[in-house]
Parts: structure tokens; sequence; C-alpha cells
């Protein structure tokens, strides 16, 4: 696979979408973390339990942007529709390093 940490992200949030939990549990690195307005700090296993298997919440996802601000940070701005019609964009910022994701720190945005 693509080294490059925007590709990466992309491909994690890809697996996200289809939940495709074996392909996205290989590019998290084991000392993974996780942070939001409602998990702090939550390691990998915690994340890939409570996390991961969240996207049937979606209706939609779009990627708005993925921007690397250097070579390990990328931020990713996205929108979602949930199932009950509200709509909403957060932000990312994601590092990875060596190939793996390392950390996920997701800040909420409001309704669109």
């Amino acid at each position: 696979m693509n080294d490059d940490p925007a590709h990466i992200v992309e491909a994690a949030f890809r697996f996200y979408r289809s939940q495709d939990r074996e392909a996205a549990l290989p590019l998290y690195a084991d000392d993974f973390t996780f942070t939001s307005p409602q998990d702090d700090h939550i390691d990998k296993a915690m994340f890939f339990e409570r996390c991961f298997p969240t996207a049937d919440r979606f209706k939609e996802q779009r990627t708005l942007r993925v921007t690397p601000a250097d070579r390990e940070l990328v931020f990713v701005y996205y929108e979602y529709e949930l199932a009950t019609g509200e709509r909403h964009r957060n932000v990312e910022a994601i590092t990875v390093r060596e190939g793996l994701i390392r950390e996920v720190q997701v800040f909420f945005g409001g309704k669109v």
C-alpha cells in the first residue's frame, strides 16, 4: 500500500464507510488513540468496538477536503447526513507515522 499519509487516511475513510474492519485494522498502529468530544484518548480496541461500527447511522458521508499539514498530520473535512436527515460537518486531525495511523482527533461541527 502507498505510505503517503493522505492516501492512508482516505483508505481508512473508505474502509469505515464500507465497514471493512479486516482491511482497516492494519492501517492503525497498536498504540493508536482516538479522541472526540465523546471519547477521551480511547485505544485501538475500544475504537474498533465503539466507534468503527457506527457507519450505519449515516445516510451519506462526503469527504470535502483532505489536506496534509506536514509529513505526518492530515486534516479531513467532511459532511454527513444522519438517517434522521440532520446534516453536520466535522474536521479530523489525523497523525500518520511510518505508514500507520497513530492518532485521530475529531472536532465536531454544527448542523449544516
